[in-house]
């Protein structure tokens, strides 16, 4: 009887439904995005400084891709062994940062799906410095 009681704890212990939501790498959509933001993530905006200015995430930092030494000003910015949140305008250089900040060993990236137009589509709000 003390084993079975063991087990059947340990099963409601151990599901699913009591787990914490697992932060896992690839795109994300507005929702998943705005709950991982809910939960501390790192933001990363890979836009110009163009772009930024036109609004962009609250707590964001802003490293623009397609400029020279974006991994070094990245990992200046940000923790590589915590979750980071990318999104740029639409997706696409979101993608490409994602890719190479996986590759110099971050260990969880998110891209946010749609980029500030989704987010914008969605009625979420932008902040502007």
């Amino acid at each position: 009887m003390k084993a079975l009681l063991a087990l059947v704890l340990t099963c409601v212990v151990c599901s699913p439904a009591n787990a914490k939501e697992e932060v896992k790498d690839g795109p994300v959509k507005v929702e998943q995005a705005e709950k991982q933001m809910a939960s501390g993530v790192q933001l990363l905006d890979v836009r110009t400084k163009e772009e930024w200015n036109e609004g962009h995430l609250k707590g964001a930092k802003l490293v623009t891709v397609t400029e020279e030494g974006f991994l070094a000003k990245a990992k200046a910015a940000l923790d590589p062994k915590k979750p980071v949140l990318v999104y740029c305008k639409s997706g696409k250089r979101s993608a490409k940062a994602a890719k190479e900040l996986r590759e110099a060993g971050f260990t969880s990236v998110l891209e946010m799906e749609g980029g500030i137009i989704a987010w914008e589509k969605a009625g979420k709000p932008l902040v502007k410095d």
